[in-house]
């Protein structure tokens, strides 16, 4: 009786000449027996090393008794059982190598979109040149430039579609560029906007070359698949090659564009925190001052009311106090409009507006202003604010003797520096006041910077753009008194 050797532990490879090894890619070799009889076939006449390596065991004479590892066996004797497999006979599972293409589906995928090129060119191409040229030729009529808008918004869906075969075939991920908003209601307003999105224009022109493209593609790919297939790996990585990098160019959003949309998406929610804060700044200080001297001016006003008969002196003291009153409110209510946007500011300009802030500081301040003409509302308003809080910050921190103001343009920007001779160590910490200035000024496509080593002096710098591109506003300067 013959009994299958432990194959828990490890032995040698016996290959008989009727035994082909299966080898799989990145896999050891193993053995593929033929069938055997064991009624015809013994395996210590195939390999007598198994018989000879070790004495049969008395109690079971059929037992098989593990090879030593020291020495490889000898080739079996003898002619093969007639039902063994030969080397010849190439088991199903073989793998073929023959076949390169045969398992590779991404391959397949390349060939997919090479040839898809034609089909897709043609289409994107004639939808293309027709409402392009047609809208182009009534550009100068009312109809013409909504055709004209339809056909480049067509070559950009054509884009999208483009997009989502190259990430589904090619694995190539671009992300959707950013649409230009649009600006002013009704038809026109919406059609400049998609003339002057240049992702449009981009799509257009891919769909332009595409079609050429796709007619060498598909020609050579099918002439390869059929003819010189084995070569067409080859081929198809050159063609993917430049499929990925016509459409990196053309469909993928612009770097510059995108990193300026992210600014300014930035820039608008500082400015709406911003907003916000300045909200709720408003309506704590109209609540705790102007409002509660108010009550108190209403409440002496009544007092004196009940009194005017029975005690006209004491009435008369209460009127006089409600007068007060009143002063003080109405001076609240100045400091508080001048914090929302200074009269000064708005009539006489940034010289005369940083004079009448700088006298308000508790520390002698020299102010310097040289500008040819006025910049735009929006920068004045930020540069007012801005040197209002610097010039507070020295007045409670810095313990300066005196501070310096100048403000001067430099090109196509305006640079504020404001400098103290104080203790210095000023450092712009996250959710401080000066962190708050710095984002408020790049929200403004501005820069802050601040040196303040210690023992001083401290400066700070804002540059901002002369010119604010919504509101391009250029108004005489008055000189400061």
């Amino acid at each position: 009786m013959y009994v299958e050797p432990d194959r828990t532990q490890a032995e040698p490879a016996v290959f008989g000449p009727w035994e082909t090894p299966a080898v799989e890619h990145g896999d050891r070799a193993s053995v593929t027996p033929g069938p055997v009889d064991s009624g015809a076939f013994d395996p210590a006449i195939a390999n007598p090393a198994l018989a000879a390596s070790s004495p049969a065991d008395p109690a079971d004479p059929g037992l098989a008794v593990e090879p030593t590892p020291s020495a490889r066996p000898a080739p079996a004797q003898g002619p093969p059982p007639e039902d063994a497999t030969r080397p010849t006979d190439r088991p199903t599972n073989f793998p073929d190598e023959r076949i390169p293409l045969l398992g590779l589906g991404r391959l397949w995928k390349v060939v997919a979109f090479e040839l898809l090129n034609l089909p897709l060119g043609i289409a994107g191409f004639t939808c293309a040149v027709t409402l392009l040229s047609v809208g182009s030729g009534l550009a100068i009529t009312v109809i013409g430039l909504p055709l004209l808008a339809a056909g480049l918004l067509v070559c950009g869906t054509w884009g999208r579609v483009d997009r989502w075969r190259a990430r589904t075939l090619l694995g190539l991920r671009i992300q959707t560029p950013s649409r230009m908003p649009v600006r002013g209601g009704g038809i026109f307003g919406w059609a400049w906007a998609r003339v002057a999105d240049p992702v449009n224009w981009r799509s257009a022109l891919y769909l332009l070359i595409r079609l050429p493209w796709g007619i060498i593609t598909f020609t050579v790919t099918m002439v390869f698949l059929f003819v010189l297939w084995p070569v067409l790996p080859y081929l198809l990585r050159g063609f993917a090659a430049a499929d990925r990098a016509m459409i990196s160019a053309l469909l993928s959003p612009s770097g510059a564009m995108e990193r300026r949309i992210r600014e300014l998406e930035a820039g608008r929610e500082t400015m709406v925190d911003a907003a916000a804060a300045d909200r709720r700044r408003i309506e704590r200080d109209l609540h705790d001052g102007a409002q509660a001297r108010l009550v108190a001016l209403a409440m002496d006003l009544g007092l004196a009311k009940e009194r005017m008969a029975e005690d006209p002196e004491a009435a008369a003291r209460a009127v006089e106090q409600a007068h007060g009153e009143i002063k003080n409110a109405l001076q609240e209510l100045r400091d508080l409009a001048r914090g929302i946007h200074p009269a000064i500011l708005t009539e006489r300009g940034l010289g005369a507006a940083l004079a009448n802030v700088a006298g308000r500081c508790a520390v002698p301040v020299t102010v310097d202003v040289e500008l040819p003409a006025r910049p735009s509302a929006a920068v004045e308003g930020l540069l007012y604010f801005t040197t209002a809080e610097l010039l507070t910050n020295i007045s409670k921190h810095a313990v300066a003797r005196s501070a310096t103001v100048q403000l001067v343009r430099s090109g196509k920007y305006l640079e504020l520096t404001v400098t103290d001779d104080g203790l210095g160590g000023a450092a712009i910490t996250p959710g401080g006041g000066l962190a708050g200035l710095a984002e408020r000024v790049g929200a403004m496509d501005g820069t802050f910077t601040l040196e303040s080593p210690p023992d001083g002096p401290t400066v700070a710098t804002t540059q901002l753009p002369w010119q604010d591109p919504t509101d391009a506003t250029a108004r005489p300067v008055e000189p400061a008194d």
